[in-house]
């Protein structure tokens, strides 16, 4: 196995790191441009997060095949051909004249960008040692969010200058380097054994996953925070653009720097709780998202910003370790569990639009924050409930070693 900290461990590190900065720079590159698509199209607001729902929507579904498909054919070969399509998808979409054309290309980008995650974390759970999978799960997660402020920022600040399509136009040339050094970097696997592509394992598979509660709650914890946690952008962007703030796509795009306290939450996730019980820790992290949500009601935009902060500081450390407790209690098809957690994470994403809009047209953002309360009221629920569990197991695991640790091997 790749050893921690030796020279093969960074640079696969380093290329997941920069593939996926490349594909979550462009899942989010519409966020900032939604008041523009307004206006342009002549849309509302439920249609305009349509841009950003479609790909996440197509995304979570061709999870569900670039997890097994890694599983039959490789990690890299399902890595370095989806980046690519992507590439030429985003280059496509800066030239398109209508919103249903554009939907349809976002769509594609939507499904390429699956490639990558599903394929990653079962990279890292089968080629890392175990001390050293937290870290790197850690900080590719902390790349999630920094890929998310680099397409929006892009994003923001090309729109202000020449346009909203300018915008896919210059995130591909840097897709296209991303590409580059993603292929340059990332060592070949050795310990990947395929399996046969049937539907029958595959199904078996996810079967397996949704009946392992441990998992499911998980998948559950992190598919309804990203709920919230994205879609409260998409609003407050829609406040921030009206009376009394009048901020520009570029400084909308900007606003999205608040997702560097996400960055570094999930890179020091892993070691902060190394030998902690990670379900308080994403209950810690759920408390934090709370209160910054709860921040965000006074209108004025300092403590709307540091609201924001806070929002992506408990998010990205409850995500980062959800994400490592399901690759740690997955057992076998390991990038089927990934795939099934990735899945229900970017469903939330699709959903939260649909579930956020009656509180936003009821009692705009006082609405989305009551609305975003309850729901984090629930994963919270479930990351005490996880608590128990892993009470119990390690009372299980005292008083019997011996036998568990037959079971285990």
């Amino acid at each position: 196995m790749i050893q921690t900290h030796s020279k093969d461990f960074w640079r696969a590190t380093l290329a997941l790191c920069i593939g996926s900065v490349m594909v979550f720079s462009n899942l989010y590159i519409t966020q900032p441009l939604l008041p523009q698509l307004t206006e342009v199209f002549d849309i509302d607001s439920l249609q305009a997060t349509l841009s950003l729902s479609v790909a996440t929507l197509s995304l979570g579904g061709a999870l569900l095949l670039f997890g097994p498909l890694s599983d039959a054919f490789g990690r890299r070969v399902i890595i370095h051909t989806t980046l690519v399509l992507l590439c030429l998808t985003t280059l496509a979409t800066a030239f398109v004249t209508d919103y249903h054309t554009l939907l349809i290309l976002r769509g594609l980008q939507g499904v390429f960008i699956a490639g990558l995650p599903a394929a990653a974390m079962a990279y890292m759970g089968e080629e890392f040692e175990p001390q050293g999978l937290l870290l790197a799960v850690g900080l590719y997660i902390g790349a999630n969010s920094l890929g998310g402020v680099s397409g929006r920022l892009i994003s923001g600040l090309a729109a202000a200058e020449w346009g909203w399509s300018s915008s896919f136009l210059v995130l591909a040339g840097f897709d296209l380097l991303c590409v580059a050094l993603v292929i340059w970097l990332l060592p070949a696997s050795s310990r990947f054994q395929p399996k046969p592509f049937t539907p029958s394992p595959v199904i078996h598979g996810l079967a397996t996953h949704l009946r392992n509660p441990l998992i499911l709650a998980a998948c559950f914890v992190g598919g309804l925070n990203f709920m919230i946690f994205v879609n409260q952008y998409s609003y407050i962007t829609f406040v921030l653009a009206a009376e009394p703030f009048r901020l520009s796509s570029s400084w909308l795009g900007m606003l999205f720097l608040t997702y560097l306290s996400g960055t570094l939450a999930a890179a020091v996730s892993g070691r902060l709780v190394r030998n902690r019980s990670q379900p308080i820790a994403m209950g810690v992290g759920i408390v934090l998202f709370m209160c910054g949500s709860l921040m965000t009601l006074n209108q004025q935009l300092f403590w709307i910003v540091s609201g924001l902060f806070i929002n992506a500081l408990g998010f990205f450390f409850t995500h980062s370790l959800a994400a490592g407790w399901v690759a740690g209690h997955a057992k076998r098809s390991r990038g089927s569990a990934i795939s099934l957690y990735l899945m229900f994470y970017y469903a939330g994403a699709t959903l939260g639009g649909f579930y956020l809009e009656p509180f936003w047209r009821w009692l705009a953002w006082s609405g989305v924050v009551a609305a975003s309360l309850l729901i984090l009221i629930v994963t919270l629920g479930l990351s005490l409930w996880l608590v128990r569990f892993e009470k119990a197991q390690a009372t299980v695991w005292e008083s019997e070693p011996t036998q568990q640790t037959d079971s285990v091997a």
